[in-house]
């Protein structure tokens, strides 16, 4: 492989991960004290950690199970369709809807009552909407969990209760979740909603619907979340805020006063970090091998979260594949991506970015293609240089 290195340049870049590859906590002296026995602060665009506090142990989540129920519903599911509720679902304990054994109830409000009322009825529901049996939708919860990266997860099933010995997660790995979720403009519409009205399955009226999240009403800059309380979890928050461009997620598990904690975390982070753009939009300057000049690009600009002391810590290097010496591409085509860009804070790695060859390359791709050329190239499978 071709390296080059360069500390200041200004080129188009795209985060391309879910989980960063290194996990770079920033918490510095005068960082937040939290009551809760696990918390994370994350900054949502490059999912960096920001603070942590047995981020990694392993502990019962509660309600906020009820984020990767959502996710699955809104994607594997239709949305406008109506799901017949079963005796089971309309018999399931805890916080409830109320919901009646043969009402019809639309996928969509489904949702908004297990993000917004935490009905663990309505969770059942989806579960066999979606997946067909509550065992069949846990399948779907682990593997979806596995495929974000949440690495110390297990779901037993699809709304958090006590019921089962062999369901965890981590603050950190809740995190992640929330982070994957936010990405999802349905998802952002629902958990930002402060109350939702849906006509009675019964035709009697309309149901009005609260937000339990009462950080919607009592923080300014509050934009989503779920709560969670079980016997044995104790109280559990996921939440999230943004503030001048900068999206943090805050988690804690069993906090008796995760309200004040959630703010002060955002107050913190957003008191002590600013989102640097370490690399702008545009084709790669400064690359002097004459088969890569003016051709190199990656595709959006890259920024990242930092103190005032860090700001000049960031710098970037460059890897591209040896170009082909006969000035060919195998197959008649360019790798993708031909390259990375490494971003590093104070020589410890905390991206890597796809680059791309600019003949006959093509622009529109997903999120998960573009995760997917990271570890292809990583792994050196799209061509052998």
């Amino acid at each position: 492989m071709l390296k080059i290195g360069f500390t200041h340049f200004l080129l188009a870049v795209i985060f391309v991960s879910f989980v960063p590859l290194g996990e770079l906590s920033a918490q510095a002296a005068s960082h937040p004290g939290v009551s809760a026995r696990n918390a994370v602060l994350m900054e949502q665009e490059s999912g960096r950690m920001l603070f942590g506090k047995h981020a990694h142990e392993k502990r019962r989540i509660a309600s906020i199970t009820k984020i990767m129920t959502a996710v699955l519903a809104i994607e594997e599911g239709d949305l406008d369709k109506k799901v017949t509720i079963s005796r089971n679902a309309a018999n399931t304990e805890g916080s409830s809807l109320y919901l009646q054994k043969g009402e019809h109830v639309r996928l969509k409000d489904l949702v908004y009552g297990l993000m917004l009322r935490s009905g663990n009825d309505a969770a059942v529901a989806i579960a066999e909407a979606v997946g067909g049996s509550v065992e069949g939708f846990t399948r779907l919860m682990n593997q979806k969990a596995a495929q974000i990266g949440m690495t110390d997860t297990r779901f037993a099933n699809p709304h958090g209760l006590d019921d089962h010995q062999k369901m965890y997660s981590t603050a950190y790995d809740m995190a992640l979740l929330m982070r994957y979720a936010m990405k999802n403009k349905t998802f952002r519409e629902i958990t930002s909603t402060k109350v939702h009205r849906v006509d009675d399955p019964d035709g009697t009226g309309t149901l009005v619907w609260l937000n339990k999240n009462k950080l919607l009403r009592m923080y300014p800059y509050a934009t989503g979340g779920k709560t969670g309380y079980t016997r044995m979890a104790k109280r559990t928050l996921v939440s999230t805020a943004k503030k001048d461009g900068l999206a943090l997620i805050a988690v804690t598990l069993n906090d008796p006063d995760d309200w004040d904690d959630h703010m002060n975390l955002f107050d913190w982070g957003f008191r002590t970090f600013d989102l640097k753009t370490v690399v702008e939009k545009g084709i790669v300057p400064g690359i002097e091998n004459a088969f890569y000049s003016g051709k190199v690009y990656v595709k959006q600009a890259f920024r990242y979260p930092v103190t005032n002391d860090e700001k000049d810590e960031l710098h970037t290097s460059l890897t591209l594949y040896e170009p082909p010496a006969d000035g060919k591409w195998k197959n008649g085509k360019a790798p993708s991506p031909v390259g990375m860009v490494h971003v590093l804070l104070d020589d410890e790695k905390v991206a890597d970015v796809p680059v791309y060859f600019r003949e006959g390359e093509n622009e529109d791709k997903g999120f998960w293609d573009f995760f997917r050329d990271v570890f292809s190239f990583i792994a050196g499978k799209r061509y052998d240089g």
